[in-house]
């Protein structure tokens, strides 16, 4: 089972990061945290890398449903996804998969939940084309 879902995008890498950001909203994610790992791996140990930023996506309403679940879930929040530039100027746009990494926990109606996430996650990943 792969933990992700991904689709590549022949754009640029701030034009994928603004789609990405579009059709999360559409499934009705905000985007909580955005990790620059390019501009921290230069500032903190001096290491080149490739435009890759990390989103954390949070659907509030299925976060607040598996928030009552599990109360430890929120180890697992937000949802990342991940917009990186790769080699051949093409940019990857990748999300987890909540039901694989969701696997440990065994709460039966935590994993319907998952799997809700998951297909939201998909239909946006899905819906930027590549």
């Amino acid at each position: 089972m792969s933990y992700y879902f991904n689709t590549t995008l022949p754009t640029s890498f701030d034009d994928a990061v603004a789609r990405t950001v579009l059709a999360l909203k559409a499934e009705g994610f905000g985007i909580i945290s955005e990790i620059d790992v390019q501009r921290t791996l230069r500032e903190k140990i001096g290491a080149a890398f490739r435009k890759y930023k990390i989103l954390g996506a949070c659907n509030p309403k299925l976060a607040h449903e598996a928030l009552q679940l599990e109360d430890k879930i929120g180890t697992m929040l937000p949802c990342n996804v991940v917009v990186q530039e790769l080699e051949d100027g093409t940019v990857e746009v990748a999300a987890i998969d909540p039901v694989a990494s969701m696997q440990a926990v065994d709460n039966p109606r935590l994993k319907d939940a998952a799997a809700e996430v998951a297909q939201s996650l998909k239909r946006a990943i899905g819906s930027m084309g590549g």
